[in-house]
C-alpha cells in the first residue's frame, strides 16, 4: 500500500502544472452572487435524517431553476431526483447527502445554527451540519449550473440525487427501494463527495479500492432483576451485567480479530435506572461497529450476540430473560470501482495540479451508505472523493502542537466553505465530463 501511495505521488509530481479549467471561475462567480449565501441558509437550518422536509423543498427549487433538469420530490421519504438529459450516452449519477446531526453547535462561525428538531425517535435535539452535508449539496448545485451551461461539451444523462438519511445509513436504501433504478434512468456511473476536515482545502483524495468501513448500529438491551440498592442479592443487576458485555465487547477486537484487520466495537449510550438506591430491572446499550470486509462484519456481529448472552447466563438469567441483540441499520463497505477510480484520479490531478491531489491512505473507519447505490448486483460503478475543508494553516498548527483540527460529529466542526465548495464542484463537473464527453462534432 506505501509503495503505491509513493508510486502514485511521484507520478503526480512529474505531472505538468495546468491552468484552471475554464469553467472554475464561473463556479466561483455563482459562489459569490449566490451559492455562499444558500450554504449559509443551509447551515443555518439543517434537519434531521428523514426529516429534511424544507432542505429538500430548497434543493428540488433550485435544481429546478437550472435549465433542462426534470425534478421528482419525495424519493426514499424526503429525497430528491433532478435528470438533466443531453443526446445519447452514458448516465451519470451525483449524489448528494443533505441532513445534519443531533448536535449543539459550538464552532465559533458568525452563521451558527440554532435550530431544534424532533426526530424519526421522538426526541427534540438541537440540530447542526457537522459532517459538511451543507456543503455537499451547495456543490451539487454548483455543478449542475456548470454542467447545464457546458452541455456542448458532453452527451449523455446526469442524475442529481438529493439523498436523505445519510447519517442514519438508511437513506440510500429507501431511494433505492423506492424505485431509483428504474423509476429514473439508472446510471453507469455514480459519483460523490464529502468534506474532510484533515485534508487541507484545495486538496482532492480518492482511493482506487476501499474509500469506507462499514457500519452498523447495534442495541442491546440487558434485562435485569429490580432490588434495593443496599439488597443487591435479592436482584439481578443490569448495570452490573451491562458494564461487563461492554468490557467483554474490546475482547472481540483484542483477542479473536486478526490484528492487521482493522475493526471497531464502540459503545456510544449506556442508560439504566433512575435513582441512587434502586437496583433497576433493564439496562441499554448502544453500539455502532466498524469493519473493512464483510467476514469481519458478520463475525464481530455473531460475537456480540455470543458476549451479550453469555454474560446474561454468567450471571444466572434465565433464557428467556438474556441480553437482547439488535442490529437497527446499517451499510456495507464503500469501495471505488479501480479502474474507474484510476481514471477519474489523474483526470483530477490533472484538472486541479498535481499539488492538490492527495494521495488516499484511510486514517479511520469512517462509514457512507452510498455503498447501497455501488453494490456489485447493481452493475452500477462507484467513484467516492474526498474534498480538503480545512486551512492549510489551522492543519500547520496543529501539527505544532496548537488547537486540533475541529473533527467531524463534533459541536466544534466547522468548514472553510468557498474553497471546499468550490473545488468540490470544479473536482465533480471535471469527473462527469470526463464520462461523458467531448460531444461528438456536428456533421
Amino acid at each position: 500500500m506505501h509503495l503505491t501511495r509513493f508510486l502514485l505521488a511521484a507520478a503526480l509530481a512529474t505531472t505538468p502544472a495546468l491552468a484552471a479549467p475554464d469553467y472554475q471561475a464561473a463556479i466561483k462567480a455563482d459562489y459569490d452572487k449566490d451559492l455562499g449565501q444558500l450554504f449559509v441558509w443551509f447551515h443555518q437550518n439543517p434537519e434531521l435524517s428523514f426529516k429534511e422536509v424544507n432542505t429538500a423543498a430548497r434543493m428540488a427549487k433550485e435544481l429546478r431553476a437550472v435549465p433542462g433538469i426534470t425534478v421528482t420530490e419525495k424519493v426514499g421519504g424526503t429525497g430528491v431526483v433532478g435528470v438533466m438529459k443531453n443526446g445519447t450516452g452514458p448516465t451519470v449519477m451525483v449524489r448528494a447527502d443533505m441532513d445534519g446531526l443531533p448536535i449543539l453547535e459550538d464552532s465559533g462561525v458568525a452563521y451558527p445554527s440554532k435550530a431544534r428538531q424532533v426526530g424519526i425517535d421522538g426526541v427534540e435535539a438541537p440540530v447542526m451540519h457537522a459532517c459538511g452535508h451543507d456543503t455537499h449539496i451547495t456543490a451539487m448545485l454548483a455543478t449542475a449550473r456548470r454542467l447545464a451551461a457546458l452541455k456542448g461539451r458532453w452527451r449523455g444523462t446526469v442524475v442529481f440525487v438529493v439523498q436523505p438519511a445519510e447519517e442514519r445509513v438508511g437513506g440510500a436504501d429507501a431511494m433505492i427501494k423506492d424505485g431509483l433504478y428504474t423509476r429514473f434512468p439508472k446510471p453507469d456511473y455514480a459519483l460523490a463527495l464529502h468534506v474532510a476536515s484533515g485534508l487541507a482545502s484545495g486538496k482532492v483524495s480518492a482511493s482506487e479500492g476501499i474509500q469506507y468501513s462499514s457500519s452498523d448500529s447495534v442495541d442491546i438491551v440487558i434485562p435485569g432483576i429490580g432490588a434495593h440498592g443496599a439488597s443487591p442479592n435479592q436482584g439481578k443487576d443490569p448495570v452490573y451485567m451491562a458494564s461487563q458485555i461492554v468490557i467483554a465487547l474490546q475482547g472481540l477486537i483484542s483477542r479473536e480479530r486478526p490484528p492487521l484487520n482493522p475493526g471497531v466495537i464502540t459503545v456510544g449510550s449506556f442508560h439504566a435506572g433512575n435513582k441512587h438506591n434502586i437496583i433497576s430491572d433493564e439496562a441499554k446499550l448502544q453500539v455502532t461497529v466498524r469493519a473493512n470486509d464483510e467476514a469481519t462484519r458478520a463475525a464481530l456481529i455473531a460475537g456480540i450476540r455470543r458476549v451479550a448472552e453469555g454474560v446474561g447466563r454468567l450471571n444466572g438469567m434465565p433464557e428467556n430473560k438474556l441480553p437482547v441483540v439488535t442490529v437497527i441499520e446499517g451499510t456495507p463497505t464503500t469501495i471505488n470501482d479501480t479502474p474507474l477510480a484510476k481514471r477519474l484520479n489523474a483526470t483530477l490531478a490533472s484538472t486541479l495540479g498535481a499539488a492538490a491531489f492527495h494521495p488516499f491512505e484511510q486514517m479511520g473507519m469512517g462509514a457512507e451508505d452510498f455503498a447501497y447505490f455501488v453494490q456489485r448486483d447493481t452493475g452500477v460503478k462507484g467513484y467516492y472523493f474526498a474534498v480538503g475543508g480545512t486551512p492549510q494553516a489551522v492543519i500547520d498548527a496543529a501539527a505544532k502542537g496548537g488547537p486540533p483540527i475541529p473533527p467531524h460529529h463534533s459541536p466544534v466542526f466547522r468548514v472553510d466553505p468557498e474553497p471546499a465548495i468550490v473545488t468540490g464542484a470544479t473536482a465533480m463537473t471535471a469527473a462527469v465530463l470526463d464520462l461523458l464527453g467531448p460531444a461528438p462534432a456536428a456533421d
